[in-house]
């Protein structure tokens, strides 16, 4: 009887772990399901981004792929990413197409700001914000919270360091592999008017003439010219050179642009700034003789590749601020008109040496 008993028990003990063992499995075949349903997504996500990355930048080849480093050999070559861009990414994505929604713009500007000069720098911000550029500012007085009430300041990405010059931020920050994305660079001082400037036009008129290097040409009544060749012509769409007048001459050679670009603001193309970043000496300070040297990576015939653009012209105010006081700028103001009119100098010479 007892062993009757036993039996018993032990069919009814096993026929109920069955009976549990049976009500698990549609449970089961719903994580299963679901966990293939987030595999799939996942793979389908991520052949997607790779279309999507293959249709933005169609001109990447295996060779520019390749990694110069042995020790990276071994990483797998499907994620491997050589290049970087300035672009902000959101930290939540809403749906799956605006995770590879890639920001449209296609240019570039770089420039070191002050907050003395925020009202300037707003100014031109506007002007470039309105042609979709992306925008790089560096806070050379380290005060970045002046500029939130700006409508556009949390859509620029804000680099401090304090006391330094906008050649030792574009060595640090601007390097080319960080900025193969766009198609030209500007990288502008703070002290510009650009009342009658148009990013958009200017770069119209920039691709359809070839220039690699370029920059708009001067209002004659900037406070601040220091070369002729800058100066704006009224009847030009642009100009390479200017014939220049030269006491005891018998002709008038003309001077080429191609020996000079001024570096208060300069236009580079892709390539072009692929050259001048590794022109750009590491400890370099104000970079005064710096831009005789940049019509070396126009990337061809220097003679037709480099321009000033008349027809977008631009106000040099010449407000000296980084690393200097008012006292400093009255005592330059009156050494340039005294050398203007006698020996006509350029008085930055006493400090090219520094850089």
């Amino acid at each position: 009887m007892s062993n009757l008993y036993n039996r018993d028990s032990i069919l009814e003990f096993v026929g109920g772990n069955s009976g549990f063992k049976m009500k698990q499995l549609p449970f089961m075949g719903v994580i299963c399901s679901v966990t293939l349903y987030i595999v799939y997504r996942t793979t389908n996500y991520q052949y997607y981004e790779t279309q999507m990355e293959t249709k933005l930048h169609p001109f990447d080849s295996v060779e520019d792929n390749e990694l110069p480093s042995g020790k990276l050999k071994d990483l797998p070559r499907g994620i491997m990413h050589t290049r970087s861009d300035l672009e902000l990414r959101p930290q939540w994505r809403k749906s799956l197409r605006s995770a590879v929604k890639v920001n449209t713009n296609k240019n570039l500007l770089a420039m070191p700001v002050g907050i003395k000069q925020k009202e300037h720098v707003d100014d031109v911000v506007k002007k470039f914000r309105t042609e979709n550029f992306t925008i790089v500012l560096f806070h050379y007085d380290g005060k970045v919270d002046g500029w939130w009430d700006l409508d556009w300041c949390d859509k620029a990405i804000h680099i401090v360091a304090h006391n330094q010059t906008k050649w030792w931020f574009a060595k640090r920050f601007l390097h080319p592999d960080i900025v193969s994305t766009y198609d030209y660079i500007f990288l502008w001082d703070e002290d510009l008017g650009v009342e009658h400037f148009n990013p958009g036009r200017y770069l119209e008129i920039v691709k359809s003439e070839g220039l690699e290097i370029s920059q708009p040409a001067l209002d004659p009544n900037s406070t601040e010219i220091h070369h002729r060749i800058t100066i704006r012509s009224r009847m030009k769409k642009f100009h390479r050179r200017v014939y220049e007048l030269r006491v005891g001459a018998d002709f008038n050679p003309p001077y080429y642009l191609c020996r000079f670009v001024e570096g208060m603001a300069p236009v580079f193309s892709r390539a072009a700034w692929h050259c001048a970043w590794h022109l750009i000496q590491n400890d370099l300070v104000h970079g005064w003789g710096m831009d005789m040297k940049l019509g070396y990576c126009a990337q061809g015939d220097r003679t037709k590749n480099v321009g000033v653009i008349d027809r977008e012209y631009i106000v040099h105010k010449g407000i000296q601020t980084l690393g200097g006081t008012g006292e400093l700028t009255k005592k330059t103001k009156k050494k340039r008109g005294t050398s203007s009119g006698s020996s006509g100098l350029d008085p930055r010479a006493e400090v090219i040496h520094d850089s």
